[in-house]
């Protein structure tokens, strides 16, 4: 029962994030969640629409609708939010290069809804957020499209217009939560969100797009998106670390003198880098207490929350998987007593001591990043990018060594058969195999029946805007009104801007690996298998289609570097004919292919048939990801060596595997003698 002495605080908006195969069956998705009491609602784009191609480009192939909804068109984008009414809803996207045409379909959206109003009313009720944060797509999650100048200019554009227009939108969320993903420790989270921010400040600034007396409003509308890891005190100091160097922040560079303008905002997906495949159901309390790091501490709780589901390193979460996520914020915020008190760790010195301690960190990392020339200098010098590389490759060895225990993991494996893994493809949901062909007839629907005059046009005005210093939302909007499409829009940009492949942070990295037992035995075995076979050994570490998350293919290239292996890696975003084409180029012992977005089944055969076709059919083919244990067997009775999923977390013995691979593939003996 409530205290009548305390009154009791609003509940946090409440997300799950979600789309996926057509804009059709997410909206169904969206309208069921609400019905749940979900309070705004959390779009995932796929990988075509998040880096600017249209459902029938090479790169789009096996991509479409995995990870998110694909919106290639205005038609998609109406299909999506049908039945939703936008002026009354608050919509997160998580979208960064192409945020701009994303967000303007959805305010054309808004409008058709609304015909009775005008455009500016409209306008003026929108309420949500476009994610828009470009810099941590070079450093960790990979959805790029153009350098960093051009990037950040869309983005400044972006802000401005909103701050003008759409004065309720957040025109972006920083995202520190990826920075975690890609290893970041707490200092290196906190310090590389803010130098972004001040980065994207001093942008918007210096575009001159917004007066003096309205720059307070741009601070203002500057939102977070942090991540939340296990070790739930550490975390919550981390988020009181954040608010004071905000305050700090936005107080002395940029003189905000409203305390309302210099408020955090953030909202959270707790950390997903930490779920097992092994023992899964373990998930669920790990997703509880990372919840808890951001709401238990009033003065810096979360304004919204979204929970990845149990199943999430296994595949696709089912509804009612996100259904149990939803639930878990409902109890704690309307069963339990915790939004009836003021800052319960208001005066503790434990807690003082270690937000201190994260706030100098956060300085001194900040002070060498702005020494540098900010975060851009660091970016295109691979400065962060090799930091949070080597700060993950710390986080690896660690585990191997048993010095950071992950239950079920590496400590307490033994384990009853759980009855939630009983029929493992039954736990996760498969992909609409119809979602690309669906895709494909909708886009040449779309093109039929539109204006090509009208659509020529339009780009004509987005590429003769972008070579001035105008803002490119008015282009971009009547590109939207004209019919143009999500590759269109990105493609007229690219003739433009040019594209932009960022740095891995590979070469840079310092390997995590002590040289014990293990690795030593691994690296002998890497050397006389390559005297045997007339050279050094050569991995070629390959990420075909549009996954980004390169983490995974990062450590693998650390650690084959470190075992003495010769590493070709270039990096995210190949077609299938570029990583052959290297692994001819560079006469490669094996392939390592890295996909953790689902089209593994769809981008690994053609990589197998493009290597039959070039005279390599005796190099070895091994494959990493989220890969549910049907789809590994079929990729091994298609000819894959080897299939590694999360649950492999040794590093060390997977390149032993690797060497026993090429050993079989060349006919050696297995073993050493």
């Amino acid at each position: 029962m409530t205290d009548p002495q305390h009154s009791k605080d609003r509940p946090w908006v409440m997300r799950t994030y979600a789309g996926h195969s057509t804009a059709a069956a997410s909206n169904a998705l969206y309208r069921k969640n609400l019905a749940k009491g979900q309070t705004g609602l959390s779009v995932a784009f796929d990988l075509p629409t998040q880096t600017g191609y249209d459902p029938d480009s090479p790169l789009s192939r096996g991509e479409v609708g995995k990870v998110g909804v694909p919106v290639p068109h205005l038609g998609e984008m109406r299909r999506l939010f049908e039945d939703i009414p936008l002026t009354a809803m608050n919509t997160s996207m998580t979208i960064n290069a192409t945020a701009m045409w994303l967000l303007a379909m959805y305010q054309v959206v808004a409008e058709e809804q609304n015909p009775e109003l005008d455009p500016t009313e409209v306008a003026a009720q929108l309420a949500g957020t476009t994610q828009n944060d470009i810099i941590k797509e070079y450093l960790s999650r990979g959805t790029y499209v153009f350098g960093p100048e051009h990037s950040l200019r869309l983005t400044a554009d972006t802000i401005a217009y909103t701050v003008n227009q759409i004065p309720r939108w957040n025109p972006i969320n920083i995202c520190s939560y990826h920075l975690q993903e890609a290893g970041a420790t707490p200092a290196q989270e906190l310090a590389y969100a803010l130098c972004t921010a001040i980065a994207v400040l001093d942008q918007v600034k210096a575009s001159g797009q917004v007066s003096e007396e309205d720059f307070e409003r741009v601070v203002g509308r500057i939102s977070f998106f942090v991540n939340a890891g296990v070790r739930f005190v550490e975390e919550t100091c981390k988020m009181r670390a954040f608010v004071q160097l905000w305050e700090e922040i936005t107080r002395v560079r940029y003189g905000v003198t409203d305390p309302k303008m210099r408020r955090f905002r953030y909202g959270v997906q707790v950390n997903s880098l930490g779920l097992t495949e092994a023992q899964p159901e373990n998930n669920v309390q790990r997703i509880v207490l990372e919840m808890l790091g951001v709401t238990l501490s009033k003065n810096a709780r979360a304004r919204a929350v979204q929970l990845p589901a149990w199943n999430e390193a296994l595949g696709l979460p089912r509804p009612w998987d996100q259904q149990w996520s939803l639930r878990l914020q409902q109890v704690l915020a309307f069963e339990s007593d915790l939004l009836e008190y003021e800052d319960i760790f208001e005066g503790s010195h434990v807690i003082e001591a270690k937000v201190a301690e994260l706030v100098a960190g956060a300085k001194e990392e900040m002070d060498r990043v702005q020494s540098m020339g900010g975060a851009i200098a660091a970016v295109e010098s691979g400065y962060m990018k090799s930091a949070l590389v080597s700060a993950h490759a710390a986080r690896r060895g660690r585990i191997e060594a048993g010095e950071e225990i992950i239950v079920g993991v590496n400590k307490f494996e033994t384990t009853e058969p759980s009855p939630l893994t009983a029929d493992l493809d039954g736990a996760i949901m498969a992909a609409d195999p119809q979602a690309e062909r669906s895709a494909l007839d909708s886009l040449s629907a779309w093109k039929a029946e539109r204006d090509e005059d009208e659509v020529k046009s339009a780009l004509e005005r987005l590429a003769a805007d972008a070579k001035t210093e105008v803002n490119l939302m008015d282009a971009t909007l009547a590109a939207v009104r004209a019919g143009a499409t999500t590759g269109e829009w990105a493609g007229t940009l690219r003739e433009v801007f040019g594209e932009f492949r960022a740095p891995t942070g590979v070469s840079g990295a310092v390997g995590a690996a002590e040289a014990g037992a293990e690795l030593t035995a691994v690296r002998d075995r890497v050397k006389e298998t390559g005297e045997q076979l007339g050279g050094r050994l050569r991995l070629l570490v390959g990420k075909p289609g549009l996954d980004g998350h390169s983490n995974g293919a990062e450590q693998v290239a650390v650690r084959a570097r470190d075992a003495g292996f010769e590493v070709i890696y270039q990096g995210i975003r190949l077609t299938p004919e570029q990583i052959v084409a290297a692994a001819v180029a560079e006469d490669v012992h094996c392939v390592g292919l890295s996909i953790l977005s689902g089209s593994h089944m769809e981008l690994v055969p053609s990589v197998l048939t493009g290597l039959r076709e070039a005279g390599l059919d005796d190099v070895p083919v091994i494959v990493g990801g989220i890969i549910p244990d049907s789809d590994g067997r079929a990729l091994i009775e298609q000819g894959v060596a080897a299939v590694y999923t999360p649950k492999d977390f040794g590093l060390t013995e997977i390149m032993d595997g690797i060497v026993d691979v090429i050993r079989r593939a060349n006919d050696l003996d297995e073993t050493q003698d």
